[in-house]
């Protein structure tokens, strides 16, 4: 549950500016877990750009992301990419949250509000990883009932090399898939 004065919500059309805004805010704070950007990537023009096409993506069920408001801007997003459907019925989880904003649960509520998107989707399970260092985010997962599975070796590239990453799951369900 998200704390007081806080929602969530589907990243929408005109939250462009907004993400915009965010990204520049937090410049700094996710340089060292995200991939590299490039140059104007936290522009106005170019965040609608990247809300539209991730708002294409939901409706052909490929990618859904969500995003954490606090009077009135962006202070957070949740996302379930590549999602995988037939027999792996799984997503990847991905997500952050402003640095102004830390230390509220709101990481663990944004897990937990994706996690239940996902059981809605009829999703198996997520998956999400940290680079090896990310003590704090391997906590949220692990509070989230995510488990570690192992380590992915020079997984993603980031801060110019390739980085490996510790790797969590949470299954969804045992159901089958047949009526």
């Amino acid at each position: 549950m998200l704390p007081e004065g806080y929602e969530i919500r589907p990243l929408a059309a005109g939250d462009g500016p907004l993400m915009a805004a965010a990204y520049r805010r937090n410049r700094e704070h996710l340089a060292p877990t995200d991939p590299d950007r490039p140059e104007g990537w936290d522009t106005d023009d170019a965040q609608a750009e990247d809300v539209g096409r991730q708002v294409a993506d939901a409706g052909e069920g490929k990618r859904f992301s969500y995003v954490v408001v606090h009077d009135g801007s962006i202070v957070g997003r949740v996302a379930l990419v590549n999602v995988v459907r037939g027999p792996l019925q799984s997503a990847v989880l991905s997500y952050w949250v402003d640095v102004d904003h830390q230390g509220r649960g709101l990481a663990k509520a944004m897990t937990e509000y994706a996690a239940e998107r996902a059981g809605e989707m009829g999703l198996h399970r997520i998956e999400a990883g940290t680079l090896l260092d990310n003590h704090g985010s391997q906590a949220v997962l692990r509070r989230a009932g995510f488990t570690e599975i192992g380590v992915a070796e020079r997984f993603l590239y980031i801060r110019g090399m390739w980085r490996d990453h510790r790797l969590f799951q949470r299954i969804l369900h045992d159901e089958s898939l047949e009526a």
